[in-house]
């Protein structure tokens, strides 16, 4: 699994190997800028080799599954991370052409090449991908291979990752930056994926670069927003007629009304 990444279902049955990909970058030092994490107030956890030796060993002591992490000899090290896909809107995609095949994959062949025809779905709610990667694949590669993975053709630039946290009921998201790596906080966090995760989601609609969409891509995001402010609409509504009904009942159980 070293020689690419490994991209699995929750129930670990589905596989799929490549050996070329930009989620395993050629480790350029074996110093600072690959073990570099953010940390709360925005500053940056520097870690030793030796650290990084004890933080594997501590995961891989709790991991209770196969996706422990693997510590490689130029300081570099390899693992999973999980991430939910929650994306409300459809995504752009080849029509009319298969799934890429692992030989589609090692020739880096591009679904947007293929073909010029265009369809849009929405993926399903809440689907979850295990990925392999290293310590060195950013925010930005993992949003990448994640695209790639489901032969979405949407410039990338129109989603972002964010760290998942859960405490009891309540869920925190915290947007990462593009040169963040995801394994570093990781294996900061431990190996409870129940507690942390990662999610993809579509960008904040404050920092989307809106010169990255086609018209008619523009006019979709219109109708679409005007149907979910037609629900909300309808929702706010309903919502203040219940209310005025069982003020009215408890008016008239009272013999104060009519």
């Amino acid at each position: 699994m070293s020689s690419g990444y490994c991209s699995l279902d929750e129930d670990l049955e589905d596989c799929f190997f490549t050996a070329k990909t930009s989620f395993f970058r050629k480790p350029q030092n074996k110093h600072l800028e690959k073990n570099v994490a953010p940390k709360e107030e925005g500053k940056q956890k520097v870690l030793s080799e030796k650290e990084i030796q004890r933080k594997i060993e501590e995961y891989n002591g709790k991991v209770k599954n196969c996706l422990g992490m693997r510590l490689n000899a130029d300081g570099s090290y390899t693992g999973f991370i999980k991430v939910h896909l929650k994306l409300r809107r459809p995504v752009t995609v080849p029509a009319g052409i298969r799934p890429q095949s692992i030989y589609d994959v090692l020739k880096e062949v591009n679904p947007a090449e293929i073909t010029d025809k265009r369809t849009s779905f929405y993926l399903p709610t809440d689907a979850i991908k295990q990925l392999h990667i290293s310590s060195g694949t950013t925010v930005n590669e993992v949003i990448t291979g994640l695209l790639k993975k489901f032969m979405v053709i949407d410039n990338p630039q129109k989603f972002a990752l964010f760290y998942q946290t859960k405490k009891g009921k309540d869920v925190h998201l915290q947007k990462l930056k593009g040169n963040e790596q995801p394994l570093l906080i990781r294996l900061l966090a431990g190996p409870d994926t129940d507690a942390s995760s990662f999610a993809l989601k579509e960008n904040e609609t404050g920092e989307v670069e809106w010169d990255a969409f086609s018209v008619p891509e523009l006019q979709n995001f219109l109708i679409i927003l005007e149907k979910e402010e037609k629900e909300r609409i309808h929702q706010t509504q309903q919502k203040y007629i219940t209310f005025r009904q069982k003020l009215e009942q408890a008016l008239k159980a009272a013999g104060k009304l009519g």
